[in-house]
């Protein structure tokens, strides 16, 4: 059966607070280990009034403390706002308290404004050191050498499993390159996927990570008891991405009726393009939609992520998808 995996972003919704988002985090982790989700990961994003995951590491410390066998990790930290020796004792950290539960997916974009950028104390140019910066990382990671003059300690000898996130060749490229699995942020931008999955397949060098490539697939999932309901949940994720696009991110906005009143048709597009990558609607259209979906692209594992505004409708799209996998594999 096909791995498949959570993306949390821990979305504060509209009416709550962040320490409601990050309540509903662990307890979706709890509930994803017992669906037999494989990973629970988190992103990094700053500056953000509806995401309360901007210190990534700490957050993924509490999801680990928090469960017993899942997998728990980024997806990812945004390499270039921190310098690699500090990533790596953090997670060299986190490997030490969770032993082979930790895994470090890492990005080249800021995730955040340029003003924020600067205010984390680091230069956009930095993106352009980012394949140096992933070597030295892992460099890291890797046992210690009796002339070593910097170490990550705790860090060393941990051999945190590292993976590179993209959405462009960019990042397919290095990830081949470097032997890495490779996760494609297909869940809002789409643009390149066959291409970039293509490309990381077919370039791919074996290391003494991975002897062959490992592509994973991002997916948005908005399951419900009707298609009619599944698409009301969806369109809390719609409005938001519509406000991000116009400069104007906050809290998961509620769910509407009627979409298109509160967004116009040209961003509607936009919006649905950039989303087209999910699975929406009762259990069996979800389940139907994400068999084609691994029928075309091939993944070796999947990663679904969906930002509802009410949590126990989270909880209950989750759970329609994991059930609907599981049936994927029995039939």
């Amino acid at each position: 059966m096909i791995p498949y995996s959570v993306l949390d972003l821990s979305p504060v919704p509209e009416g709550a607070t962040p320490a409601d988002a990050l309540a509903n985090t662990l307890d979706l982790a709890q509930h994803a280990e017992g669906w037999g989700y494989r990973r629970y990961w988190l992103a990094e994003h700053h500056n953000m009034t509806g995401i309360a995951s901007a210190a990534t590491s700490i957050v993924i410390g509490q999801v680990a403390a928090h469960t017993k066998t899942i997998r728990v990790g980024a997806g990812g930290i945004m390499l270039p706002n921190h310098a690699p020796l500090v990533v790596a004792e953090q997670f060299g950290t986190l490997a030490t308290l969770f032993p082979d539960r930790i895994d470090l997916g890492l990005g080249r974009a800021p995730g955040t404004d340029m003003m924020t950028a600067r205010a984390l104390r680091r230069s956009l140019e930095n993106s352009d050191n980012f394949p140096q910066d992933v070597v030295e990382l892992m460099g890291y990671f890797e046992d210690a050498q009796s002339d070593q003059r910097v170490r990550a300690v705790p860090g060393a000898g941990t051999h945190v499993p590292v993976w590179i996130l993209g959405s462009s060749l960019f990042g397919a490229q290095l990830a081949a390159h470097l032997g890495l699995p490779y996760a494609f942020a297909s869940h809002f931008a789409p643009a390149a996927l066959e291409q970039a999955a293509e490309v990381y397949r077919e370039t791919f060098r074996p290391s003494e990570a991975l002897e062959h490539p490992y592509f994973m697939l991002a997916i948005n999932v908005f399951a419900a008891e009707s298609d009619e309901e599944g698409a009301y949940l969806r369109t809390s994720m719609q409005q938001a991405f519509a406000n991000l696009r116009s400069g104007k991110p906050g809290p998961l906005p509620r769910p509407v009726d009627d979409i298109d009143r509160k967004i116009d048709p040209q961003m509607r597009a936009m919006v649905d393009e950039a989303l087209r990558i999910s699975a929406v609607g009762s259990p069996k259209t979800v389940e139907g939609r994400l068999k084609s979906l691994i029928g075309q692209h091939r993944p070796d594992e999947v990663i679904l992520t969906g930002q509802i505004h009410n949590h126990a409708a989270r909880l209950n799209s989750f759970q329609i998808a994991a059930e609907s996998l599981r049936d994927l594999a029995a039939a």
